[in-house]
């Protein structure tokens, strides 16, 4: 049996804590905090350190879902939106009904955070949502196509998002992913692109995942992987000695992008990961490479019946 401090910490991690960080609600608050700071240039640091494929990586997620996207009546949330690049990357694939914003839709193009008990509990705000789209069912307004809803809890991140879903059928909600504020049962589809990884605690809030998707709902969690190989020594080359330089210099905050290799090494390998899925209830589990390992697509589905 090998001592504790052999096992590499991505086996034993049970959600993202930032250096100095030991509990889940200082995590949280930490990287709400991080995020809100970052927000700025959020947009041109991603798609510089990244050469582009950010686009790449978003646009091959939505398109591995376009058969449920295609659905008007489809219930779409993405999960840790940011500044809403992934949730364009889905608008893309809606039906052309579905895309431009309906009458009669909630939704605020600069949402503001409302105390609930989701703040107390895990130190993110959450927004109240009041709308139709909430526990719908799709018998009741078949010809009204539905919104995607689109979830973060940094304010900053978010109302970049919503300027940009301004003409669009999207919904932007101001919110903590492990309190969503969403009705049981209620949505199709739950994407989240390199978001999943930063959430406090991982087991919560893929049971929260579960709760709100409808049964026969599918997930997708795009997020890094630790290559290992040439690939894992290049991989980590670029990650911890030049990322964080430029990612420092182009934001103004070194921290944060010091912050983003480590999060790669805490989060769970694909086969834990997969355990982990499967654990929460879900069914079908897999996970697809992308990018010569460095990112992959977990993709799994809420069974038909419990």
């Amino acid at each position: 049996m090998p001592a504790p401090d052999a096992i590499p910490e991505h086996e034993l991690s049970t959600g993202a804590r930032p250096e100095g960080i030991t509990s889940e609600q200082a995590a949280a608050t930490n990287i709400q905090q991080m995020f809100d700071a970052i927000a700025p240039t959020y947009d041109r640091a991603n798609h510089i350190l990244t050469f582009g494929l950010d686009r790449w990586l978003w646009n091959r997620t939505a398109r591995a879902f376009r058969k449920t996207l295609q659905r008007p009546e489809a219930v779409v949330l993405d999960l840790c939106c940011g500044t809403g690049d992934m949730t364009l990357a889905l608008l893309k694939h809606r039906p052309e009904s579905a895309q431009n914003r309906v009458p009669g839709i909630e939704a605020p193009q600069n949402p503001k955070a409302i105390p609930s008990p989701a703040t107390q509990s895990s130190g993110a705000p959450s927004m109240t949502v009041s709308s139709s789209w909430m526990g719908r069912n799709p018998a009741d307004s078949p010809d009204v196509p539905a919104p995607i809803l689109a979830v973060d809890f940094s304010h900053q991140m978010l109302s970049r998002g919503a300027e940009k879903f301004a003409p669009h059928n999207i919904v932007p909600i101001e919110a903590d992913a492990l309190h969503l504020p969403i009705a049981d049962n209620s949505i199709d589809l739950i994407t989240s692109a390199f978001g999943f990884r930063n959430l406090s605690n991982y087991e919560a809030g893929l049971a929260e995942l579960h709760r709100v998707l409808r049964p026969g709902g599918q997930i997708g969690i795009l997020d890094f992987n630790q290559p290992t190989g040439l690939t894992g020594a290049l991989y980590n080359f670029y990650f911890k000695q030049i990322l964080p330089r430029f990612g420092g210099l182009i934001s103004g905050d070194p921290a944060a992008y010091t912050y983003l290799p480590e999060s790669v090494a805490r989060f769970p390998s694909p086969t834990r990961m997969i355990e982990l899925i499967t654990q929460a209830g879900f069914t079908n589990a897999t996970w697809t490479s992308y990018t010569f390992g460095t990112a992959g697509l977990y993709r799994a589905t809420k069974p038909e019946t419990m």
